[in-house]
């Protein structure tokens, strides 16, 4: 879910929020209309914490509150000067409390978590006026709080962490579904808080990113973009990569593939002079881009602006994923590359680089597109059960678990075509068919053999889709869930079997091709049924 900016109305940071990572469509199963949402705090911090359930009501379009009952209220009128907000905080204890509100089914929103002091929100009549604290003298600027952001709906719960604006507070978030398996993310490694802290006071030019109050609380590290507002950053940092990597394009050609599930669908891009012009694979000219400034990538924003379309702003999100991960100019395919490709530049967002480094499972929202190749920190499900917040600690004691290592776990090679099993473009939505391609090593390409399944490596399970033991049955990622569709063994003969069907993964039509998609067959020995530990 992207982030919002300062002080835009929050229905508009909402209805953002919900276009690019809480997709509407209809549901084969629906939650409860209250679902529970248990915030527990094992941050080892003593103050009491203040919590806020705020958003906009999806039937009526009316920005709100919630209760910690589930009950939706609308703000009051707000004026001009901006008019104090009241008090709908539900205050919690310090470490080792609990506390469960619930979120009524048709509301998207954030959860706001406050240490030891209420928020002060207020209202216009556009709408209500949010935290700022990147901007000097804003009433949060000295309060340590933090938040997440969901939307659930007919189609479920999609609910994330957010560090598109700031790093302040450590948080896992999770979500149960029906079918009793929890989805978490956002959890950090042990004392990450302060790693990812001292890796930015370490890096020259960046120290200014990290805010702390009189008594030496470190209260937040700002995103680049919002430090940069403030002059607490240089504003024209980017500038030098940001031409290099334009002007490549004056001499090659770049591709963009930004859709996952539409690996045909391509984009070609040339440079002149400040301008990189898009064609289609018919050669009809289909978006211009401006040379963005440093700022337009923090924000991914003006000349990087993407709108709500199937063209323009699917090139605009890979572009600036592109630029924050300084893979532009470098790899002439976006979005293309693994983890271990990003971050690499001497001028790249270190925060970006560190947040995500310092996370159990490598996964954040460090700038407003990171869910380009899946880097984002989100659970989502379709029929959820409850879900929650966890405070997690400050400093040592959190997880001992570390990132896995760029190119851990094994491919898994064909006999036919000596190509391995693929996520096609990083796309690890539930439901993405895999297929087969030239072996290169990335992490869609990786897989952990864990309790019987086989797992990718950000934790999503091979699977026989819908459970089928049909012939043609295609073979595709989906959350892990525990049910025998995603059991396979890998026999000394090399059949990759699920043993439900009792039948094989199968190349379709002995495609010895890139893309050739997998299917569930017969068991018949052939060289398209073979596989083999890479």
């Amino acid at each position: 879910m992207r982030t919002s900016r300062t002080l835009l109305s929050l229905l508009a940071a909402l209805a953002a929020c919900l276009s690019l990572a809480g997709p509407v469509g209809p549901a084969s199963a629906v939650g409860p209309d209250r679902l529970p949402f248990t915030v527990t705090n094992q941050s080892q911090r003593g103050e009491d914490v203040f919590l806020y359930v705020v958003g906009v009501d999806l039937a009526s379009g009316r920005l709100g509150y919630v209760d910690q009952a589930g009950a939706f209220s609308p703000w009051p009128a707000g004026s001009n000067p901006p008019s104090p907000a009241p008090d709908v905080s539900i205050r919690m204890g310090g470490t080792g409390s609990s506390t469960t509100l619930h979120l009524p089914r048709g509301f998207s929103g954030r959860l706001y978590m406050s240490f030891g002091e209420r928020l002060p929100f207020r209202l216009t009549p556009d709408g209500l006026v949010q935290p700022a604290p990147w901007a000097p003298g804003d009433p949060s600027e000295n309060i340590l709080f933090d938040w997440s952001e969901f939307t659930y709906n007919d189609a479920g719960l999609w609910l994330n962490s957010s560090q598109v604006d700031m790093f302040a507070v450590p948080h896992a978030v999770s979500v149960t579904g029906a079918d009793g398996a929890t989805r978490t993310t956002g959890r950090l490694v042990d004392d990450g808080r302060n790693k990812v802290i001292a890796g930015i006071r370490n890096q020259p030019g960046w120290g200014g990113l990290v805010r702390a109050r009189s008594d030496g609380t470190v209260l937040r590290v700002l995103a680049p973009g919002k430090a940069a507002d403030a002059g607490y950053f240089d504003r024209s940092y980017l500038d030098p990569y940001i031409a290099s990597a334009w002007s490549a394009y004056a001499s090659r050609t770049l591709t963009v593939a930004p859709f996952g599930d539409r690996p045909d669908v391509r984009y070609y891009g040339r440079t002149s002079g400040n301008t990189m012009t898009f064609t289609n694979g018919s050669g009809q000219q289909v978006a211009t881009f401006q040379r963005p400034t440093t700022g337009n990538v923090w924000g991914c924003d003006g000349a990087l602006g993407a709108p709500n379309d199937q063209v323009v702003g699917p090139i605009a999100r890979t572009l600036c994923a592109a630029l924050h991960r300084s893979t532009l100019g470098r790899l002439d395919t976006q979005p293309s590359g693994t983890a271990a490709d990003f971050y690499q530049g001497s001028i790249t967002n270190h925060y970006s680089r560190l947040v995500h480094q310092d996370m159990v499972d490598g996964r954040a929202y460090g700038f407003a597109f990171d869910d380009v190749q899946a880097q984002e920190s989100l659970v989502h499900s379709g029929d959820p059960r409850s879900a929650g917040v966890t405070l997690t600690p400050f400093g040592a004691g959190g997880s001992t678990s570390t990132p896995p290592p760029s190119g851990s776990g094994s491919t898994i090679v064909s006999q036919l075509s000596s190509k391995c099993i693929d996520v096609p473009n990083w796309n690890f939505a539930d439901g993405q068919r895999l297929i087969t391609w030239d072996c290169a090593g990335g992490t869609n390409q990786r897989w952990e053999q864990v309790g019987g399944t086989l797992r990718s490596q950000n934790g999503m399970c091979m699977d026989v889709a819908g459970g089928g033991t049909a012939d043609g049955t295609p073979i595709q990622i989906a959350r892990c869930s525990g049910n025998p569709a995603q059991q396979f063994v890998l026999s000394g003969a090399g059949d990759l079997v699920n043993p439900q069907a009792d039948k094989c993964v199968d190349i379709t039509d002995r495609n010895a091709s890139n893309g050739a998609t997998l299917q569930l067959w017969t068991c018949a020995g052939t060289s398209n049924q073979k596989w083999r530990l890479g």
